[in-house]
């Protein structure tokens, strides 16, 4: 199972937030470097369409590893939030088109 790796002792804002993101999802030279931006890059991630290094066979998930993601929660609690929220969206959009979740979320 494919993992992502996000060091939760490198982010303490949105900026360091989409910087470490940008790196660990390989995302497109126009990344938005916000959420809704976030959410559209790892939305399709089945279908090979650039927007991430990312690219999943069928009934296959991205594990969302955030490591010392209490630093991260101390620093940021709202970066957390909206990343679990996010994770929650792309995955009831999955079901919605009668598919498989594409991401977990592990906080570490």
């Amino acid at each position: 199972m494919p993992t992502a790796r996000l060091n939760g002792e490198l982010i303490t804002d949105w900026e360091s937030f989409h910087t470490e993101c940008e790196k660990v999802f390989g995302f497109p030279d126009f990344y938005g470097r916000n959420m809704n931006a976030w959410v559209d890059c790892l939305s399709y991630l089945r279908d090979d369409d650039g927007m991430s290094k990312f690219v999943l066979k069928e009934n296959e998930v991205l594990t969302i590893e955030v490591q010392h993601s209490e630093k991260l929660r101390a620093a940021a609690p709202d970066i957390v939030e909206d990343l679990q929220f996010c994770v929650a969206m792309i995955n009831e959009r999955c079901e919605d088109y009668e598919e498989t979740a594409t991401l977990k979320l592990v906080l570490l």
